[in-house]
């Protein structure tokens, strides 16, 4: 014979036991750690610590921050992760650097907007080397590269609105992929190394190619639009989504693979140029700001792309 219960204990238990689940179910989910902090800027560096022209930045595989016109134009600053920043190198014959990028070996590669160039730097010896030149380029602007360490350059001409995208192989052999842009800005390739996006600035377009394992590009669609304000750089987490700098709005969007805006983060400036991923988890994201002439970091809640190829 089973016991009998009034209604009420019976709802009680009921109660109870989905109180339990409940709080077992939201416990067990993992969190991601300092969850709490997320897309919060903060300043990384000193106000005016590099000058109205930084940009790049990358970070290398030991968490080291680099960026461009540190101090004055014409040089490479360098920005350990407490936020110390010293001078690592100045570049000869007058170049000026934009996009920083680290292959697979470590090894630095700038883009020369002056003298239609894409540099490389020997990190052990900082000795400066052309890796590749090509005079048709209007001014290689940011760079962007593929697990099998080819780079991909845009390349702006902001008096005719227009700009080309161009490929530099491993060799430093380059090739014109695309001539008839917009205002070429941004550049990233996604995580699976089969899309390209590229921004043009002026347009306010992002563009996403599909990308071929022999690097050529194909299919040309647009991602997304936005109605006021300029973009600059861009760069991918290991799930796809692209934070783009909003130059003139003083924001960081965060959009989908599909399109889609998910987040978007205000920063002290105006004037973000560029982003790049590191930290021990790959989950501080670092923007240079040209009003502000520093570095800014928040972290975020998926890996950069460019740190988890670094850490394979």
């Amino acid at each position: 014979m089973q016991p009998t219960y009034s209604r009420t204990f019976l709802l009680f238990r009921i109660y109870v036991c989905l109180s339990i689940f409940i709080t077992f179910s939201c416990s067990s989910k993992k969190q991601p750690s300092g969850s709490e902090d997320l897309f919060k800027p903060a300043a990384f560096t000193p106000a005016n610590s590099f000058t109205s022209g930084a940009e790049g930045p990358a970070v290398d595989k030991s968490g080291t921050v680099y960026a461009v016109n540190y101090a004055r134009e014409g040089t490479i600053g360098q920005v350990n992760p407490a936020g110390q920043s010293t001078m690592f190198v100045e570049l000869p014959n007058s170049s000026i650097g934009n996009g920083i990028r680290f292959n697979s070996r470590g090894e630095m590669f700038i883009a020369d907007y002056t003298n239609h160039n894409v540099l490389k730097v020997d990190m052990r010896t900082k000795q400066v080397s052309v890796f590749a030149h090509e005079p048709r380029m209007n001014q290689p602007n940011d760079i962007a590269i593929d697990s099998k360490d080819r780079l991909y350059a845009s390349d702006p001409n902001w008096k005719a609105s227009t700009g080309n995208i161009w490929r530099i192989d491993t060799d430093g052999k380059v090739t014109l992929l695309e001539d008839s842009m917009g205002t070429a800005n941004g550049i990233e390739v996604s995580p699976d190394d089969r899309i390209l996006y590229v921004n043009e600035s002026v347009q306010r377009k992002i563009w996403a190619y599909d990308l071929s394992p022999e690097g050529q590009i194909s299919n040309k669609r647009l991602l997304i639009e936005f109605p006021d304000f300029g973009m600059d750089g861009m760069r991918c987490d290991a799930e796809g989504n692209l934070y783009v700098t909003r130059h003139g709005k003083g924001t960081v969007v965060k959009v989908s693979p599909s399109g889609k805006v998910v987040q978007e983060i205000t920063l002290a400036g105006k004037k973000p140029s560029n982003i790049a991923f590191g930290g021990e988890d790959g989950r501080t994201a670092y923007v240079t700001l040209q009003d502000q002439g520093n570095l800014e970091t928040f972290r975020v809640d998926i890996p950069g792309r460019e740190w988890q190829m670094q850490h394979k």
